[in-house]
């Protein structure tokens, strides 16, 4: 009989992970009889619908665990009380983004955190906000964009933090809820949280002093057609731009590819995030420690089926 590894998504049949899976298998030495199994929910499906994958994973005794993408916020939500055990992050963001089990019991963990520390070392340049006022706008308050937000506030030195960090979102619940995060976490730090509503992305963005990081963090492009910015948005120059999603129609990166040269963008997509974001979660599913010399091997592996970057004047392949 198989064991099963739980992908809980909107369209895990494209992501390229359904193919880049089984080299990691053998990689990690985790075994022939491990497959993936795609579990796909509509955003914001019913609670039931939630319940009924967590004790589905609960219940199977040949199923590991999974990773949670979308849905992170919407199944800790319905189905929280279903779990043994969930870690200090899954409590304070609110979202359960790993499932594993321990000893028979159901583990919840929350990896955004994790993932959004390791992609913003790959994203951002050394003391980037040095001496600096960049400021950095972050789209969307789900869970990566909390964690990006909590993580960017980190450093006790005003100097190695954004001069000011904005936070837009269609959601005020959302909006709320991290503004509680961080006013308990990091109380009178500079922050500014705008309703999404008409369009208050661009104007923002448009504000932006030289240099300062803007991040596509809403899954727009991706699991909901378009971008949180509209063709007439005008990227800060020498900004840094981070799309998070690697593949679908990515909007927001057209948008970035063509102001790239002529504002002397830096622009990313959202590869590495996804590499780290899995590699988390396997690490933990399969209690096997993988480090960074492990990551480099697993993302050569991966290599080949990543997307061709999207409107880029040349190769992007660190992004």
């Amino acid at each position: 009989m198989p064991r099963r590894f739980t992908f809980v998504g909107v369209t895990t049949g494209s992501s390229s992970i359904m193919r880049i899976f089984p080299r990691w298998r053998d990689v990690l030495g985790l075994g022939d009889d491990v497959e993936m199994l795609p579990c796909d929910l509509p955003i914001g499906a019913p609670r039931e619908r939630y319940r009924d994958t967590v004790a589905m994973l609960r219940d199977d005794p040949d199923n590991l665990g999974a990773l949670v993408t979308t849905h992170k916020i919407d199944l800790y939500e319905a189905a929280h009380d279903l779990f043994d055990e969930l870690d200090a992050n899954a409590r304070t963001y609110g979202e359960v983004s790993c499932v594993f089990k321990r000893d028979g019991a159901l583990h919840g963990a929350a990896k955004d955190p994790i993932t959004a520390g390791r992609a913003l070392e790959d994203v951002l340049p050394a003391r980037h906000w040095a001496g600096g006022d960049a400021e950095a706008l972050v789209l969307g308050a789900g869970g990566a964009g909390v964690a990006i937000v909590l993580h960017l506030l980190r450093p006790s030195a005003a100097a190695e933090r954004p001069a000011r960090i904005t936070v837009v979102d269609r959601d005020g619940g959302r909006l709320d809820a991290l503004r509680r995060l961080q006013e308990a976490q990091h109380p009178g730090a500079d922050v500014l949280y705008a309703d999404a509503a008409d369009g208050a992305a661009d104007r923002l963005l448009a504000a932006l002093p030289a240099g300062s990081l803007v991040v596509n963090a809403t899954g727009m492009g991706k699991d909901r057609p378009g971008s949180p910015l509209t063709d007439d948005a005008v990227f800060p120059e020498r900004g840094i731009v981070w799309e998070l999603n690697y593949r679908g129609e990515l909007d927001f990166l057209r948008q970035a590819r063509a102001q790239e040269q002529a504002r002397g963008l830096t622009v990313h997509d959202g590869w590495r995030y996804f590499i780290f974001g899995w590699t988390s979660v396997i690490e933990e599913v399969f209690a096997v420690p993988i480090d960074a010399a492990t990551i480099d091997r697993l993302a050569d592996a991966a290599d080949f089926a990543r997307p061709a970057p999207v409107g880029a004047a040349s190769p992007d392949r660190g992004a």
